[in-house]
């Protein structure tokens, strides 16, 4: 499994149903939607700032996220964005991979 940062902005027809329906419908919307993709969802936080909601999730590959992501921002309620994230194990895996670079100009 490989986990993943949803962020979302509603829009102006996503906000209006979220005020009918409230929050906590939503997050059980989203974790049967995970679930149902084989996933777990870790959690679900509304936010104050650059986007309305943030989901942390473990999914079982990428092509799962880019399915969910693409099916929640077609119905049109929420701009959504996938980010994935890495263990601090996978970061040292990554930093002692050993890469043969030139920068500009040297």
């Amino acid at each position: 499994m490989a986990r993943f940062l949803f962020t979302a902005t509603y829009t102006v027809e996503g906000i209006n149903g979220l005020v009918k329906e409230g929050g906590a419908s939503r997050v059980e919307v989203i974790q049967a939607l995970v679930e149902n993709a084989g996933g777990r969802m870790e959690s679900f936080d509304f936010g104050l700032g650059p986007y309305d909601v943030y989901v942390i999730c473990d999914l079982p590959d990428q092509q799962t996220a880019v399915a969910l992501a693409a099916t929640i921002r077609a119905a049109g309620g929420l701009d959504t964005r996938i980010n994935p994230l890495l263990s601090p194990q996978d970061m040292d895996e990554a930093l002692q991979m050993r890469m043969a670079y030139r920068p500009p100009g040297a």
